[in-house]
């Protein structure tokens, strides 16, 4: 317990508060669909009338098992705090419900479905937990296989929305629904890889020490400087590595072909930077 974070705490319950928002406001009140375990308790709602605040914790029940052999306790504890923490916010809003009236434009609701569950889902990733279900089998997939867990979880979201069309979804619903799905998919993917995101440049040129100077003291970011050997020309060359924040990079290449325009540069997307000069002052 001395090893749990109030941070992460705090950070796990506001995802759980802002999916269950979306998923109350949004997916029921709509009659949308869901993948994973939500879908499947938004199947026993629909059609049994089983409260999906309580009906969630009773489907994760053997997911827990699941985690306690998987994962460190301190993970598995979050994982915990995630799951009753979705189930009480669903409690919440569905107790005060507030009728946002979007049964006429299913487009706008499928499109907040996605927005408001893969930023609540992506910030409970980010923070260490999971919701329990198919996030557990998705961190399973993503720690042994290497899939992004939105990939998995969009996999078995399928499944899902298959056995949703088979119960309550008309052909209209399903896929409003799947734009829903899509799209927190890759909102989770967007949140956990990180907020602050960049390009990294590798230049290549004869005049590296003069454009390395320039990116340290003008634009004051820092440069590796890697020795490198061309097959071709049978020469030893100095290549630059430097990453630069999205608005500096015109910058970065303008000044790049001012010193030397015969330079060779290659832009690489950067999803996440932590460290001095982008985290660190």
């Amino acid at each position: 317990m001395k090893d749990l974070k109030i941070r992460n705490i705090f950070g796990i319950l506001l995802g759980a508060a802002i999916y269950s928002f979306g998923f109350v406001h949004f997916n029921m009140q709509n009659e949308l669909g869901e993948g994973g375990f939500s879908g499947i308790t938004l199947i026993l709602y629909f059609t049994l009338h089983w409260d999906p605040a309580i009906m969630n914790i009773i489907l994760n029940i053997p997911m827990f098992i699941i985690g306690w052999k998987q994962f460190p306790r301190r993970e598995f504890i979050y994982t915990i705090i995630g799951t009753v923490g979705v189930s009480i916010f669903l409690r919440i809003f569905q107790h005060y419900e507030i009728n946002l009236n979007l049964q006429n434009d299913l487009f706008l609701a499928a499109l907040f479905a996605g927005v408001f569950v893969g930023i609540g889902l992506g910030i409970i990733f980010r923070f260490g937990g999971t919701t329990g279900g198919v996030d557990i089998i998705a961190r399973v997939a993503n720690k042994y296989l290497g899939w992004s867990m939105g990939r998995t979880m969009f996999l078995f979201d399928v499944m899902v929305l298959v056995a949703s069309l088979l119960t309550f979804l008309d052909a209209r619903s399903m896929m409003y629904t799947l734009v829903a799905v899509y799209l927190g998919a890759r909102v989770i993917d967007m949140v956990q890889e990180g907020a602050y995101s960049a390009k990294a440049a590798l230049i290549i040129s004869n005049k590296s020490e003069e454009i390395a100077t320039y990116i340290t003291e003008e634009m004051e970011r820092g440069v590796t400087v890697f020795h490198g050997y061309g097959h071709y020309t049978k020469q030893s060359k100095d290549v630059l590595y430097c990453i630069v924040g999205r608005r500096e990079i015109v910058r970065l290449k303008s000044v790049i072909h001012n010193i030397d325009p015969n330079a060779f540069v290659s832009i690489i997307e950067v999803k996440d930077v932590v460290g001095e000069g982008f985290t660190i002052d």
